[in-house]
């Protein structure tokens, strides 16, 4: 079966896996709302938006930040 440091190590690999691959997502997530944001902005410059419809880049603000901080 293994020792019980051999178990621990093993559970605090997979452990590791998963933050990592959460990390990477959030990572991928962040470029997506940046990109959002980007094109909000040029809509903006270009008058395709005007400046009283800012709900939906206030919520990819909010999501690019919360997307940073390192709460999972």
């Amino acid at each position: 079966m293994g020792t019980a440091d051999e178990q621990y190590n093993a559970a605090l690999q997979r452990d590791i896996e998963v933050f990592e691959g959460i990390l990477e997502s959030k990572g991928q997530y962040r470029k997506i709302v940046k990109a959002g944001i980007t094109q909000w902005v040029k809509d903006l410059q270009a008058g395709d938006i005007m400046m009283k419809t800012v709900a939906d880049l206030e919520r990819l603000i909010e999501l690019d930040i919360r997307l940073q901080k390192d709460e999972l």
